[in-house]
């Protein structure tokens, strides 16, 4: 029996927050530092041609392990550890040894081929304009980064692998706070790269890189991959992991798991698909154009947004997806819809105000995080982009959440099909709207991309499950939103009020008075948005501000 099943609705909502509330806490401390990186990284290459051919080279590794191996470890083997561990007479040991060994071998292999295809693969990812003369250097010098990122890919599976098999075993919090050690390596060979070689200026801004230069920050960002892998492995022994290799692949349970990753292979490939053309394009803004905005400003941006996701939604939904899959074993729909329909309301409760305020705050947010050294006089580029991502990330919200339930009730074809929806539209969406915008407004064309993508992902997987589950308690839903829109339209309307005052006041350009201003209608926003939320009983916002001012959430050691 699994130790969810006999959970009371009340003990299964504070354990969800509770455990979420380590992995956001973990996540929080990663994001800061990820903050810092990224600072470092636009104070020593700027937001042009010159960053993008290190930060495209780098994003490779992550695209490519997504695509062959990541849906699989994340959507379909938490649910089939979960089960192994309630059905095996080992308590799933021989099955998990199995795929650790597996998945070694196969990305193992994979990562070799690519280091050997670097120049081919780069062709995929890279706009027609690099393949010109003046080109040439920048060309080389991506395909340098690439060779020494691509063994990322064997250790962001392996990461992820280890942490989801700490999960499954309710050891949630390691694998968020792993990312740490990364961020750590990363900020000290930025460092090091400022001190030796200085901020790109002038015409390095949209030039190549040297062999030195591409040595430390290729070699560097990879050790801090390895780094965060090797973090978690002595978690395994705690939560009571005893894995020894194993070559006994045929006739021992795994042909299951590999017919539900059939269609979450499928699933990653239009997913990476979509992002290749995103790819693609964002670097035709930066190579056509010394003024552009491209992959840089579009990643940046992105990882922005993506922080509330990676501090509420992900903890969230990592939180539920044990509980739903022993749920879906014992084929409780009433229990998944309720879990999911509170977790939703939940997630949104923190997502909605922070999309809100994006756009007050996108300027000064930029110059606080990318106005330094090269980008101290470009940081303007990134505001547009930051300020549209907001939208995106309410419809990405949904989607990502109502897709636990499809993995939960192992239906991965049906989420195939639905990404074949979304994928679709972002290729489409991005192709129109960046052949009619100009090179500067490229990045902030895909965002809207990204955002109709998503549009249509949430109604279309949120309509399936909830006929799959005989609802969603969307009149719940709708009467939370109602209450949130406004909520949190009050805040940030009276955020944007305090916005327009201080500017009024003051309409410098000083990184000190954005922090000011960022501080200040931050604060006001967080007040009205907290004092509303308790005079119209959001109930999701207020338990979740509860459970983490009680609860100091500790990390254990191995």
């Amino acid at each position: 029996m699994s130790t969810f099943d006999d959970e009371r609705p009340e003990d299964e909502r504070a354990g969800v927050l509770a455990n979420s509330a380590v992995m956001a806490a973990g996540t929080v401390f990663s994001r800061m530092s990820g903050f810092i990186r990224s600072a470092l990284l636009a104070a020593a290459l700027g937001p042009a041609l010159h960053a993008d051919l290190f930060n495209i080279a780098n994003t490779i590794p992550n695209m490519v392990y997504i695509l062959v191996a990541g849906g699989v470890i994340n959507a379909v083997l938490v649910p089939q550890l979960v089960r192994t561990m309630r059905s095996d007479p080992d308590g799933g040991d021989a099955y998990l040894s199995r795929i650790v060994t597996l998945a070694a071998l196969f990305l193992g292999a994979v990562t070799l081929v690519l280091i050997a295809l670097a120049p081919w693969a780069m062709d995929l990812f890279l706009d027609s304009d690099y393949s010109e003369p003046e080109l040439a250097d920048q060309r080389q010098s991506i395909i340098d980064f690439a060779r020494f990122c691509l063994p990322q890919v064997f250790f962001y599976g392996m990461f992820v692998l280890v942490g989801q098999i700490l999960n499954a075993r309710g050891r949630f919090g390691p694998m968020m706070w792993a990312p740490i050690a990364n961020n750590i390596i990363s900020v000290g060979v930025l460092v090091t790269y400022l001190v030796v070689f200085g901020p790109a200026r002038g015409a390095e801004i949209v030039g190549a890189f040297t062999p030195g230069q591409e040595l430390l920050l290729g070699l560097g960002a990879t050790l801090g991959i390895v780094a965060q892998f090797a973090v978690l492995v002595p978690y395994l022994r705690a939560a009571g992991v005893h894995y020894r290799p194993r070559f006994d692949f045929l006739h021992t349970g795994l042909g299951h798991t590999m017919r539900l990753a059939v269609w979450t292979v499928l699933f990653v490939v239009v997913n990476q698909i979509a992002y290749t053309v995103v790819v693609h394009l964002a670097s035709g803004g930066t190579a056509s154009d010394p003024d552009g905005t491209g992959y840089t400003v579009y990643q940046n941006t992105f990882l922005i947004m993506m922080v509330p996701h990676s501090v509420v939604t992900v903890s969230l939904a990592t939180a539920i997806l044990p509980r739903m899959s022993a749920r879906a074993a014992s084929d409780d729909r009433a229990a998944m819809s309720r879990t999911l329909a509170e977790t939703l309301r939940t997630a949104l409760s923190v997502v909605l105000p922070f999309a809100l305020l994006l756009p007050v705050i996108a300027t000064d947010l930029s110059h606080l995080i990318w106005g330094y050294g090269a980008s101290s006089e470009l940081f303007d580029r990134y505001a547009p982009s930051l300020a549209l991502f907001g939208i995106g990330l309410v419809f990405f919200t949904v989607h990502y959440l109502v897709l636990r339930g499809f993995y939960a009730l192992e239906m991965t074809r049906t989420v195939f099909w639905i990404q074949c929806a979304v994928a679709g539209t972002n290729i489409v969406v991005a192709m129109l709207l960046v052949r009619e915008a100009t090179a500067a407004e490229t990045s902030p064309a895909l965002v809207l991309a990204y955002s109709a993508s998503y549009l249509v992902g949430s109604c279309l997987s949120y309509a399936v499950l909830r006929r799959l589950l005989g609802g969603l308690h969307t009149p719940a839903l709708v009467r939370f939103l109602v209450r949130m829109a406004i909520v949190a339209g009050l805040a940030t309307a009276a955020a944007a009020g305090t916005a327009y005052l201080l500017d009024s006041v003051a309409d410098d350009e000083s990184w000190i008075l954005a922090v000011v201003r960022l501080t200040v209608v931050g604060a006001v926003d967080a007040v009205v948005l907290v004092a509303l939320a308790r005079a119209f009983h959001v109930r999701e916002l207020t338990s979740m501000i509860e459970t983490i001012t009680r609860r100091v959430p500790v990390l254990r050691r191995p």
